[in-house]
């Protein structure tokens, strides 16, 4: 079985993809083989006569290992929406046996397969289900992505402490720097690494958006030995 880690993320917006593409490209380094999964994702455009969502192609870009993109995102998701609203949009619903199977397809052929979640912890998939239903079947660690702004400190504890209830391994948490002009980074960060019991893998500084998902990986030396199988 490959080395699968799960990408959380302390709410919509705070770098659980470049996150997630940085760790493919330390994989790759390694000399594994890598490949990214993102379960669900909302909101696509159209692209040379090609439906395209950014999240699953940076996923793509990131990883060494060819998988069908229907494979790597088995629900794609047209409106950039909760996972919930944009699918009853569509008439969808959202079978974790899919992505199960998705699972297991691109685990025959990676060392290393990060799956990246859509939203926080629990963005919901319909009424009942949410993206944490899909790690606990996936049954993944989890590394936390915290992004660093004003009220950080509250949604990394309740994040973290949601995956320990839900019965997985938080196997670390990663600071991601998101609002320029924070105060007091370093100081919110000793409070989690104080805190969280799991390790800081990488602080990742502010970085321009276009350099984001090619440079974070330099970041992030502390999760090596999280990504071999």
């Amino acid at each position: 079985m490959p080395r699968s880690l799960f990408i959380a993320g302390t709410d919509t917006g705070v770098g659980k993809t470049a996150v997630s593409a940085a760790l493919l490209r330390r994989a790759v380094r390694l000399g594994l083989r890598a490949c990214g999964m993102k379960p669900v994702a909302a909101g696509t455009t159209l692209c040379d006569g090609r439906v395209r969502q950014e999240d699953v192609e940076a996923l793509i870009a990131a990883g060494n290992v060819a998988a069908p993109r229907e494979v790597v995102c088995p629900w794609l998701l047209s409106e950039a929406a909760s996972p919930h609203i944009a699918a009853a949009r569509e008439g969808l619903t959202l079978d974790i046996g899919r992505i199960e199977a998705c699972f297991a397809q691109l685990s025959r052929s990676a060392d290393c397969l990060i799956v990246e979640g859509a939203g926080g912890w629990y963005a919901p998939l319909d009424a009942e289900r949410s993206m944490a239903d899909v790690a606990r079947r996936l049954r993944l660690p989890v590394v936390l992505v915290v992004g660093l702004r004003l009220g950080c400190l509250n949604h990394a504890m309740l994040t973290a402490h949601a995956i320990r209830t839900d019965g997985l391994a938080l196997a670390g948490w990663v600071a991601n720097e998101i609002d320029s002009d924070m105060m007091h980074k370093e100081a919110n960060v000793s409070y989690l690494t104080a805190k969280i019991a799991a390790p800081l893998l990488g602080h990742i500084p502010r970085l321009p958006a276009a350099a984001a998902h090619r440079t974070a990986d330099d970041y992030l030396g502390g999760a090596d030995a999280l990504l071999r199988p």
